[in-house]
């Protein structure tokens, strides 16, 4: 069945969406390793980074303590000056990689002219999710945004899609989500009834042939906007 309500929201997902995350945190993981071994860690750099990424496997990649579970697994115990060394190395290269998609803010401004409501929907933490989008200096643009802490479930659950759209005061059928990740962003959303905008350009995966739960695939989130467009 057609979708012929006219879109009144757009409803983004964060990392991979509007800005990439995979790179941010790849690059801050590698300075906070070789910022360890400086520090006396006696470890070379891809077994540090190979350690963290197994805890962020276990703990899930929000985990705030994979620094210091990594000391403990490999040293016995948490030593301070290591501990310290990794985490300025890795905040200092996050601040600078915490970039936003080019297009991103032009974007957001664009659809908020066209009076078109819009929100974040994200499964990070809420102090990591309003940090990201902090740095990224687009915080002040959205009418709300819900994180992990707000439903205690992630996407694709039905309920963070569903408080985004009880605080925009919209039916699933005048929204459009739009994310990198299928499995979560698209299929959680359509399975609601709200139309789907695959980011392409943030994904790790991408589908060998059409992708059904996306009604649009973009490359550029400045395309977003002639999307709208269309179905406003």
């Amino acid at each position: 069945m057609v979708n012929t309500r006219a879109l009144k929201g757009v409803i983004f997902d964060l990392d991979n969406t509007l800005f990439d995350f995979i790179t941010m945190k790849e690059s801050a993981i590698e300075a906070a390793a070789w910022a360890m071994i400086d520090a006396g860690l006696p470890l070379t750099a891809e077994e540090v980074r190979r350690r963290i990424f197994s805890v962020y496997e276990l703990e899930g990649i929000e985990f705030q303590h994979v620094f210091d579970q990594m000391l403990q697994d490999v040293l016995g115990r948490v030593d301070p000056k290591i501990l310290a060394a990794g985490i300025v190395a890795y905040r200092r290269v996050r601040e600078a990689r915490l970039v936003a998609y080019p297009h991103t803010r032009s974007t957001l401004v664009a659809l908020i002219r066209r009076g078109i409501k819009i929100a974040v929907v994200s499964d990070a933490p809420s102090v990591q999710a309003w940090l990201r989008l902090c740095y990224l200096q687009i915080h002040d643009l959205f009418d709300t945004v819900v994180t992990f802490d707000d439903t205690g479930e992630a996407k694709p659950s039905p309920k963070p899609f569903n408080m985004a759209l009880k605080r925009l005061k919209l039916k699933p059928e005048e929204a459009l989500m739009i994310g990198d990740w299928v499995d979560r962003d698209l299929l959680g959303a359509k399975n609601l009834g709200m139309r789907t905008v695959h980011a392409r350009y943030g994904a790790e995966v991408v589908p060998d042939g059409p992708d059904p739960s996306a009604d649009v695939v973009i490359d550029d989130i400045g395309d977003l906007v002639a999307i709208v467009d269309r179905w406003v």
